[in-house]
């Protein structure tokens, strides 16, 4: 295991001043530039595929083929999209057409923000520290990276390669702790990405805020799942477990909990069973099986909510301090209030808390904080609807855990506590680019707005009345299709029906009188 090197204090300012005169240079003005820098982020992961899976490896035990699938292969596809897309992206776009507006070419451009500041965790350093830095160069931005310490041997490699394939001007790292940290803190930037804890989050906040800097916060949660009886029951299983196992349960977005009905609990404890067998013929503790926790006080804390479950442990429980290892672990019979149901667990222990249906299950989500994902199982449409219009998160799988946030094209990002802002993809490039206003007016424009101009009389008065946005007719009310309106409708339905029955029936004895008054007559 290398020891990371800290960066020296007195350096962090210049780093910063060495990014603030790379933007400055203009060289990121060119789209060629910009899509230089990006192939060479691209080839740097594809060209050191296996040493940054060995780093991972060393810092948190990984298998290389679960690297590849959740982080090499992933961020190889973000950098090169960025590559593939930064001249369509960047492009100005001109405003929907508008017959006042446009003769003067109301136009928005797409402008870097300047220099910018990512702060990367430890769990998927190199996607969120690499794909972050492609989306801010494809925006035009400067960047300095602050990977994370407990990584010591991802953090000093990806130090070694930015410096030998990435412009130096324009990249740079700080490798530190606290201190460090809090230095760089003290700086202005012209936008901060953090991914990590709220409790660190608050903090990057606050001193955002003294700069009035723009901060885009992924934060995590506790995520539930709801699984419904009506589901694949084998497919169900498979999902949740690989859900919270891959990387240890180290995932912003892994299942935290399960929510099941009590008389299903048992079948799906059983099916779990049956996947975890599968996944381990030779026990999670063989070699590239299965990671390990990232850090002696990461383990410590995870096995302090085991043991203070007052749940039962159906499957796992199994620790060694010194290979910082806790088997995948399931408890089920978790009570309301339970150790496992006080903080985000972020390790490889999945809660089972049986409820008594779905509303119970709804209710006991909402009076918590909006997760970063909600996961539901089920065959059911109205069940998934049930959940999904009744609940808030950052992102919903659905028969499906994890993989939403690495889906191309979708926004990642969180709501209230779980974090604000988008990432990944077009959305990165998005959150690190000012969306600057232009209009360009020709002169002869006046013959048409001089109204505006003093002296203000009656006649431009008018004028100006006569310009303002035609309305639709006010409402009288709802609308008959509005929600709690249902009664009316009902009611309006069966008057037409009592309506028209009474004048069919009033038609035919009107015909009756007419036909037998004509007998008469006759």
């Amino acid at each position: 295991m290398p020891e990371l090197v800290y960066t020296p204090l007195e350096d962090i300012e210049k780093k910063r001043t060495e990014l603030r005169n790379g933007f400055k240079s203009g060289k990121l003005r060119s789209i060629e530039y910009r899509k230089y820098q990006l192939l060479q982020l691209t080839y740097l992961v594809k060209e050191n595929a296996e040493k940054l899976e060995e780093a991972l490896a060393a810092d948190m035990g990984r298998p290389a083929i679960e690297s590849r699938f959740i982080e090499v292969n992933g961020t190889i596809t973000e950098t090169l999209g960025a590559y593939n897309n930064v001249e369509k992206w960047a492009k100005p776009e001109k405003a929907p057409f508008n017959m006042t507006w446009f003769p003067m070419k109301p136009t928005v451009h797409k402008e870097p923000k300047g220099t910018v500041l990512i702060i990367c965790p430890f769990n998927y350093p190199i996607w969120l520290s690499l794909g972050p830095i492609a989306g801010a160069l494809a925006a035009g931005n400067t960047v300095l990276l602050k990977p994370s310490e407990s990584t010591p041997a991802t953090s000093t490699l990806l130090t070694e390669l930015i410096a030998k394939y990435l412009d130096n001007d324009l990249v740079q790292v700080v490798n530190g702790a606290v201190a460090e940290t809090t230095k760089l803190l003290e700086l202005q930037w012209d936008h901060i990405l953090y991914t990590g804890s709220g409790r660190v989050a608050k903090i990057v906040s606050a001193a955002a805020a003294k700069h009035l800097t723009p901060v885009t916060l992924e934060l995590g949660g506790k995520s539930p799942v709801f699984v419904d009886p009506n589901c694949d029951l084998e497919v169900t299983a498979k999902r949740i477990l690989w859900g919270k196992v891959v990387n240890a349960g180290q995932t912003c977005v892994a299942p935290d909990y399960v929510l099941v009905p009590r008389a299903f609990q048992s079948t799906l404890v059983e099916a779990l069973k049956k996947q975890y067998a599968e996944f381990y013929p030779d026990g999670p503790q063989a070699k590239d099986a299965y990671a390990r926790i990232v850090t002696p006080q990461a383990y410590n804390r995870i096995k302090g909510l085991v043991d203070g479950t007052k749940g039962k442990v159906a499957i796992g429980g199994e620790t060694d301090a010194e290979g910082k290892y806790i088997a995948p672990t399931i408890v089920e019979d978790v009570p309301i209030g339970d150790s496992l149901l006080s903080e985000e667990i972020f390790g490889p222990v999945l809660p089972i808390v049986p409820v008594e249906n779905v509303d119970e299950a709804i209710e006991y989500v909402n009076a918590h904080d909006h997760p970063l994902a909600i996961y539901i199982f089920s065959r059911d449409a109205e069940f998934k609807k049930k959940v999904l219009t009744s609940t808030q998160s950052g992102g919903v799988g659905i028969n499906e855990t994890v993989l939403h946030s690495g889906a191309e094209g979708l926004p990642f990002g969180g709501i209230g506590p779980s974090g604000s802002g988008y990432h990944t993809g077009k959305h990165t490039f998005d959150i690190f680019t000012h969306l600057r206003a232009t209009i360009d007016n020709p002169s002869w424009v006046d013959r048409i707005l001089s109204i505006r101009y003093p002296p203000y009389t009656a006649k431009k008065f008018k004028a100006i009345q006569g310009m303002q946005a035609k309305l639709p007719p006010k409402p009288k009310g709802p609308p008959t299709g509005a929600a709690g309106a249902g009664w009316q409708r009902w009611f309006v339905l069966a008057l037409a029906v009592a309506l028209a029955g009474g004048l069919t029936q009033r038609a035919k004895s009107i015909a009756g009188w007419i036909t037998g008054g004509s007998a008469r007559i006759a």
